[in-house]
């Protein structure tokens, strides 16, 4: 950010002024003293010139420099603000992919429970049938049953699992062993119910 050189200026200017105003009523009532103490005061007039034309000078460079101290504080604020700003927001991105990706392994997880739940209700229509066919048959479309309801079991626990983990704020979004098993549970279980259908 550039420096405000005008206010600088002014505030030099602002300086010189009120040091010339000084050095004029000076002189003004230097003039109105008698002429004796004039001609005592000469020798020591040039030299208070010359000291205040010194301390003027202090001055200057001390309103200067106290000017940059505080544009360089500025500074420094306003590139603290911006940088706590910039992790604000890539914190906020951060949470935000986070939380889309929760959504799609939700997502997925949710599918397959209802792919679960929808196949166990289509081998209910097989399961009269059943009733009268050989023991393995029985088995099969039993134990089809159970992993079809095992994957729609492992399918909310992995979801449970997504939502503490997004909870948390840490760690990789996954549904864990419980949601790749459910994918395994529900093909299991459907090659189940269709191996009691083909041994009918």
């Amino acid at each position: 950010m550039p420096l405000p050189w005008l206010r600088i200026l002014d505030a030099v200017i602002g300086v010189t002024d009120l040091a010339r105003s000084r050095k004029i009523r000076q002189m003004a009532s230097a003039q109105e003293s008698a002429p004796q103490q004039q001609a005592l005061e000469a020798g020591g007039r040039a030299g208070a010139l010359g000291g205040l034309e010194t301390r003027l000078a202090g001055v200057v460079v001390a309103a200067l420099k106290e000017a940059f101290d505080r544009d360089t504080h500025r500074l420094e604020l306003e590139r603290a603000q911006l940088e706590a700003e910039r992790e604000r927001a890539e914190r906020a991105m951060r949470l935000e992919l986070r939380r889309q990706a929760g959504d799609r392994e939700v997502g997925r997880l949710r599918f397959l429970a209802g792919v679960a739940v929808a196949s166990w209700m289509g081998t209910l229509f097989f399961a009269g049938r059943l009733m009268g066919a050989p023991v393995g048959a029985r088995v099969a479309l039993g134990g089809g049953w159970l992993l079809l309801l095992l994957a729609f079991a492992a399918s909310f626990t992995a979801q449970s699992q997504i939502a503490e983990t997004l909870v948390r704020e840490e760690g990789r979004i996954h549904g864990g062993i419980a949601g790749d098993f459910a994918l395994w549970f529900m093909i299991a279980g459907l090659a189940l119910a269709g191996l009691a259908v083909l041994v009918l």
